[in-house]
């Protein structure tokens, strides 16, 4: 059974401004400091009926804006207990992994600065489950989180969905790719019959039909047309043996010299070869697939978004929910069977009406992949030799930063300030010098200028952060 024809589309081009929406003044002001001016095409199209509380399927992907709308929809469908009153879950967001539900619940918060101490909390595995127990004892009104944690605590009546408005399903067909149809069935049954549903798929499998007909009440279905402008990403095609492939994607690095890349691998195996061969080449690089422990994840995805390792290499799954800003290049390793991951793929560079380089390897045995690919996106590829690829001057690409690591986070009342206070001000750097810091539970990762890394641990080291001593490292690579 194929999806059903949507009944709405929405063109790839500028939306009206938010203010046209009905939300409270309090939240307008505060989009508009926050930058939103007009809504993207996903935001347009979909922001006016789930206001009006209709169920929607919507087909978006990442990058689209798809947040903010679901975000802004929850939102407004909460209602604050009073002051001394109990705090009751009212949304919850599912997600695929870990990485997008923090995506989410940091856009969440963002967003809802302007509400009355809106409380968002995020349950995925690789946490420490009694932790989050304790979060939950005091309550929260909006939750996100993965499958598997989310049923955890819903069997163990940790959990209370009692209360629920809104249920958001993001990036459902991953969900569905990754074998969670059960889990997310579980966990919508335990949600109130009488409240808003809101599916975000990047495709329409007949899963995803499926999938909506017992949960969705009368859904709108939205097909909106992805926000990329095709011609800022330029697509060069390689043909490769087998033999040839791991060090073609060093000689790829080397000409075409991007400061940041995603190498994209259909295996697990692949991955472990590929950055063993990037390595003894010299490059700055990190593999993230899901043999990793969360901790090295968690570390793996730090250091490549604040531009302190040059290349990543990735699994799809692994890498699905990244959001890299600015990213150089996408190179796929191997050619993915599945045309719409390609165009996922490829869709992570060029954002933002930034150009952006998709490179990929072919070998014969892929070309039947490669013609449904062209089909998908309507175009001929266009292949060049490897024989063009030639080492430029400099030697691989050097990230310009480097990763320190703080052993102490929000439950040491540690925050951003704080940190970029210490390094502006003992430490001595600029503040042009800090790159992103990620603030954790028990640890904070900070970028620093690599010219100045060594001299700022040493300064950190030996320093305090709000009259504390606090042990300070630096992270490979």
């Amino acid at each position: 059974m194929s999806a059903p024809s949507p009944t709405a589309h929405a063109r790839a081009a500028p939306g009206p401004s938010f203010s046209t929406l009905d939300l409270p003044e309090a939240q307008r002001a505060n989009l508009a400091q926050l930058g939103y001016a007009q809504m993207t095409p996903v935001q347009a199209a979909s922001l006016p009926l789930a206001l009006a509380g209709r169920d929607l399927v919507v087909q978006a992907e990442t990058g689209s804006g798809k947040t903010a709308a679901f975000a802004l929809t929850l939102l407004t469908r909460l209602q604050p207990p009073a002051a001394a009153g109990p705090v009751a879950v009212q949304a919850l967001v599912v997600c695929p992994t870990r990485e997008l539900a923090e995506q989410v619940t940091h856009e969440i918060r963002r967003l809802a600065r302007s509400e009355d101490n809106v409380r968002a909390l995020t349950l995925c595995g690789g946490m420490p489950l009694r932790r989050q127990q304790e979060s939950l004892a005091h309550g929260a009104h909006v939750v996100v989180g993965t499958p598997g944690r989310l049923l955890d605590h819903l069997e163990r009546g940790t959990l209370d969905l009692g209360a629920l408005r809104t249920l958001v399903l993001d990036e459902a067909d991953r969900m569905l790719d990754m074998g969670f149809f059960d889990d997310v069935a579980k966990i919508v049954r335990q949600c109130p019959k009488e409240r808003q549903t809101l599916m975000f798929s990047a495709t329409y499998p007949d899963a995803i039909t499926e999938l909506s007909k017992p949960f969705l009440r009368s859904p709108q279905w939205l097909r909106v047309a992805a926000q990329r402008d095709a011609p800022l990403i330029e697509q060069r095609f390689y043909e490769v043996r087998d033999d040839q492939r791991l060090h073609a994607v060093d000689a790829l690095l080397q000409h075409f010299r991007p400061d940041s890349t995603i190498a994209f691998c259909n295996t697990k195996q692949q991955c472990r070869d590929l950055t063993d061969v990037l390595l003894a080449q010299g490059h700055s690089v990190l593999a993230l697939h899901g043999e990793l422990e969360q901790r090295e994840r968690d570390q793996v995805l730090v250091q490549f978004a604040n531009r302190s390792c040059s290349v990543l290499v990735a699994t799809d799954v692994a890498a699905r929910g990244l959001d890299i800003a600015q990213l150089g290049a996408v190179i796929n390793v191997d050619i993915t069977p599945d045309p719409q991951q390609h165009i996922h793929r490829i869709g992570r560079t060029g954002r933002a009406q930034a150009s952006g380089l998709a490179l990929s390897l072919a070998s014969l045995d892929e070309m039947g992949s490669v013609g449904k690919i062209e089909q998908a996106l309507g175009v001929e590829m266009a292949w060049y030799p490897l024989s063009e690829l030639t080492p430029r001057p400099g030697g691989p690409v050097r990230p310009a930063m480097v990763t320190l690591q703080l052993v102490a986070g929000r439950k040491d009342k540690i925050r951003a300030g704080d940190v970029l206070g210490a390094l502006t001000g003992e430490a001595g750097l600029r503040a042009e010098q800090v790159g992103k810091i990620h603030l954790n539970d028990h640890s904070t990762y900070v970028a620093v200028d690599r010219q100045v890394a060594d001299a700022a641990l040493a300064r950190l080291n030996t320093g305090t952060i709000k009259g504390k001593r606090v042990k300070v490292r630096r992270v490979a690579p």
